[in-house]
């Protein structure tokens, strides 16, 4: 008898034991969706009328705007990053190892949760930003 694996259906199953981790312990998921917004309400809230004058008077939250976006989707990469650094040191991956499930289910689990929070985090911040004034020309 031979054991078979199912990619969709193991990365389904990572996928949820993804967002278990998430939802008992939020702390990670919160920093990547939180931090991005502290930053955009600190540089264009409290220092934007200082540091946008070196502009010419123009709205700063459209040129930090972008560059706050880019850091929410760097930060949803470093959150993946320590993910699965974290089931690499706890010896999760090595009892991954002896199941009959696909090889690369445990990482494309933990980038499609990634990219759906980065989706999530990255909306919330254009959100803020919009409200602020943020108003896209390109």
């Amino acid at each position: 008898m031979t054991t078979q694996s199912f990619p969709v259906r193991d990365t389904w199953t990572m996928l949820r034991r993804h967002y278990v981790h998430a939802k008992r312990y939020p702390g990670l998921s919160l920093t990547t969706v939180v931090t991005p917004v502290v930053i955009l309400l600190l540089f264009v809230g409290i220092f934007g009328s200082v540091l946008g004058k070196g502009i010419g008077g123009a709205d700063y939250v459209n040129y930090v705007g972008p560059a706050i976006f880019i850091m929410a989707v760097t930060s949803g990469s470093v959150a993946t990053a320590v993910s699965v650094a974290m089931d690499m040191t706890e010896g999760i991956i090595n009892r991954f190892r002896t199941m009959a499930i696909a090889r690369s289910a445990v990482l494309t689990g933990q980038v499609v949760a990634s990219v759906i929070q980065t989706v999530v985090s990255v909306a919330v911040v254009i959100g803020v930003a919009l409200l602020m004034g943020f108003r896209p020309h390109a």
